[in-house]
């Protein structure tokens, strides 16, 4: 049975301990929704100051809305729409301190103010995006994306 852990206030202990938490917590388990609703329950459980973690899974040339914990949201991203479409696009992580200064940003919760995407990608394709918004404003920095980042590789490994 899982239970929350009190982390340490060590950002990077703390999220190799996250890492460390959804390989167990995926281990054996074959289904691909059931892992990503569990994964971003783990993530919202981790994340202090966030109002919105989830997936969108790519299908037929456009992101739809997949497992996530938060407000009810956007179900279909276009391709190079928004955060969301620009990660697919670009294939790589957008890093938002202020979504209201992002090019045709789509304001899925109006309080969100800043954001990270990062592109889940298996076998040099894309399968999705991960997904988190917060409602201040320079949440994430460097070492939330290269943990996340590296979160989403291990999920990788059972998708």
């Amino acid at each position: 049975m899982f239970q929350t852990t009190a982390y340490s206030g060590d950002k990077v202990k703390d999220y190799e301990l996250l890492i460390k938490q959804l390989a167990a917590l995926v281990h054996d388990e074959k289904d691909v929704i059931a892992n990503l609703s569990n994964a971003s329950a783990l993530l919202n459980q981790f994340l202090n100051h966030v109002n919105w973690v989830g997936f969108y899974l790519w299908k037929e040339d456009e992101l739809v809305l997949g497992p996530f914990q938060g407000l009810p949201a956007c179900i279909r991203i276009g391709y190079g729409k928004g955060v969301c479409g620009t990660a697919v696009k670009e294939r790589k992580t957008q890093l938002v301190e202020d979504v209201n200064q992002f090019p045709g940003h789509i304001a899925c919760d109006s309080a969100s103010q800043s954001e990270i995407v990062i592109p889940i990608i298996k076998n040099n394709e894309i399968y999705g995006v991960l997904d988190i918004d917060s409602p201040l404003l320079n949440r994430f920095d460097e070492t939330d994306q290269v943990y996340l980042e590296k979160f989403v590789e291990e999920l990788v490994k059972i998708i």
